[in-house]
């Protein structure tokens, strides 16, 4: 399994940016589809964006979908998630994953990183 480990959470102001990242451990990264999800306390893992393997296809959740825009560059092994217009909502754990293919099913993805938190406050 690929290692994954998510970087650039912090705090933001509502309608403000934040980049998060997910380097992995190994150049394998490349075949496999990125997804991000996020998890508030109490609450079942939420679907936030997906990327195909050569990161040509996309797909977003609809409450970020003109928000958040999600990218890849397979060189450096690194999945990114621009995240703009931030609103307090957004606040939570955000999680990036590996699939073998493009899906916003949890089940579908084995690897996981440890999670970063972002904090969206007024």
């Amino acid at each position: 399994q690929v290692q994954l480990v998510e970087s650039g959470g912090g705090l933001a102001q509502a309608g403000g940016s934040l980049r998060l990242s997910c380097a992995a451990s190994e150049r394998a990264f490349s075949v496999y589809a990125v997804g991000w999800f996020r998890q508030g306390p109490g609450k079942e893992r939420e679907f936030v964006a997906a990327i195909s393997a050569d990161g040509g296809r996309t797909y977003y959740a609809g409450s970020v979908k003109g928000r958040f825009t999600i990218s890849r560059d397979n060189a450096k092994n690194t999945g990114y998630l621009q995240m703009s217009s931030l609103k307090l909502e957004d606040t939570n754990v955000y999680y990036c994953a590996t699939a073998s293919g493009i899906t916003d099913s949890p089940k579908d993805y084995n690897s996981w990183g440890q999670g970063t938190q972002v904090t969206v406050s007024s």
